[in-house]
């Protein structure tokens, strides 16, 4: 194994303090059974999956309750035995905001029983019969963005390089943490199966320095490994270094052009979280059914990270910490700079749920009052994506979209640093959020306007069709009738030559 000696920095960022120690002085808690489960049907990126369960149906642990959707998409699995006593919309975490989303809702039954106690399949050979062992078992992106991991495998041939992300920039998230502590054997070989499906002849496996025990621990299980296409790259403790796209740049110092993917320039970029999930599936045959997810902050009476089944309800997940304490303020979904504001604690958590804070007052932004932009440029220089916030959000307020796209609004990845430097206290990630929603509704009013307009053009091109070819064919029949109108008159006139001419020979 190669350790990769980096001598590029990352653009803009910040050093923020970690709030990680919290919640990494215990093992991850394993073996939880909610007494209910609410699976949302959407929790990856693209298509829902689409149920094939009923209700009052027994249903075994890793049974298949929902086939995928129109690409992309993935299969979804029940996560624990039990009856499902609902299909329904309910509220559930999707993207940047809790959504409805169709669910089922699983009683368990306390047992986590298998589906199946039949030897494992082996892996196969043909990688069409591997992306399809993916996409069945269900696995997305772990790192939050949830996209189908089948889809993004499938686009990722030629691959130059595969980068298993275990930077976790993100404060208080330490669930990637503890796994690479944990599991680091069951990663490094689950990234080599994902090198081999892309044909990938290096994977380079990025831990931020600030996790001294992960690293030492994938270090030791690449070097068990003794495969020479593993590399391990610690990365700068600035965040956001484990964004994909910056890493990919920190990592190779190839930038993804504006409005590409990593794979359109021969990069491919997965979470540890999945490159685990991918060798469960491949040698114990399960598909994904529970993630790692960090449960931390001020208000939560005992900190730690839980593997958690899928649908899980997050106040059930504060119940096994050990409940609220009294200096609550919010519950958040996610990290404190990516993540959004829960109403409540009864919704389930998915594949995109990395962490659950609890914020004590001293741990949250409180007050909102805003001031006038001064115009420092101090978010310019903090955006890690080269962007120019401060023009984005005069565009954005004015409603300018065609200057939105020249700034780059769809460059935004989101991260907060903006917000966190901004002198005038302006919630500019949120309005560029609502920027991007407007963005879209008016690109979609104007299809619809073009599709509208090029229906009109056709149907103006149908009557200007059926006109003509109506007056065609009434000069076709005026001639035709002129025609015989002719043919009657000349057999007349011959008719009346005939008689003449008999009666000529008559008298004659």
């Amino acid at each position: 194994m190669l350790e990769l000696t980096l001598d590029r920095r990352l653009t803009g960022g910040l050093r923020l303090l970690a709030h990680k120690d919290i919640s990494t002085t215990q093992p991850i808690l394993r073996g939880v059974v909610p007494p209910e489960l609410v699976i949302a049907l959407r929790q990856h990126g693209g298509e829902p999956a689409q149920p094939v369960v009923e209700v009052g149906q027994q249903v075994a642990k890793g049974e298949v309750i929902a086939i995928p959707g129109a690409p992309p998409s993935a299969a979804v699995h029940a996560s624990s035995s039990g009856r499902v006593t609902a299909i329904e919309e309910r509220l559930a975490p999707a993207g940047n905001r809790l959504r409805r989303s169709l669910c089922v809702v699983i009683e368990t039954d306390g047992a986590d029983r298998a589906a199946t106690s039949e030897p494992v399949p082996p892996w196969p050979d043909d990688r069409e019969a591997q992306l399809r062992r993916v996409l069945d078992g269900g696995l997305a992106g772990l790192g939050g963005a949830v996209f189908p991991t089948a889809a993004k495998l499938a686009a990722a041939v030629p691959c130059r390089t595969l980068i298993v992300n275990g930077a976790e920039c993100e404060p208080y998230i330490s669930c990637d943490d503890m796994l690479m502590r944990e599991s680091a054997g069951e990663i490094v070989a689950g990234a080599l199966l994902m090198c081999e499906l892309v044909g990938a002849p290096q994977c380079i496996i990025a831990i931020e320095r600030d996790k001294p025990r992960a690293i030492e621990a994938i270090a030791a299980a690449a070097r068990a490994a003794a495969d020479p296409r593993l590399r391990l790259a610690e990365v700068p403790t600035i965040y956001p270094a484990g964004g994909e796209l910056q890493l990919i740049e920190l990592l190779t110092g190839e930038e993804v052009p504006s409005g590409s993917y990593p794979t359109d320039i021969g990069h491919v970029c997965q979470n540890v979280g999945t490159a685990f999930a991918l060798y469960r599936l491949a040698r114990r045959g399960e598909p994904l059914t529970t993630r790692i997810v960090s449960v931390t902050g001020a208000g939560v009476a005992n900190p730690r990270n839980i593997e958690a089944p899928i649908g899980t309800p997050i106040g059930f997940l504060i119940e096994l910490c050990g409940g609220y304490t009294r200096h609550v303020e919010r519950l958040i979904h996610g990290g404190s700079m990516m993540g959004y504001a829960l109403p409540r604690d009864d919704v389930p958590i998915t594949k995109a749920t990395s962490c659950v804070i609890a914020a004590a007052p001293a741990e949250i932004r409180l007050d909102f009052e805003e001031w006038a932009c001064i115009r420092c440029g101090e978010c310019a220089s903090a955006c890690p994506a080269r962007l120019m916030p401060q023009e984005i959000l005069v565009a954005a307020t004015a409603h300018d979209y065609s200057g939105l796209e020249m700034l780059g609004l769809d460059d935004c990845i989101e991260c907060g640093c903006c917000d966190v430097v901004c002198p005038s206290h302006i919630v500019l990630t949120e309005r560029f959020r609502g920027a991007k929603r407007d963005h879209a509704k008016h690109a979609r009013q104007l299809e619809l306007s073009a599709e509208a307009e090029e229906r009109y053009r056709r149907r103006t091109q149908r009557l200007e069709e059926a006109e003509r070819d109506a007056r065609e064919a009434q000069d076709a029949l005026r001639a035709e009738v002129h025609a015989d109108e002719d043919a009657r008159r000349r057999a007349i006139e011959a008719a009346v030559e005939r008689a003449r001419r008999r009666r000529g020979a008559e008298e004659s």
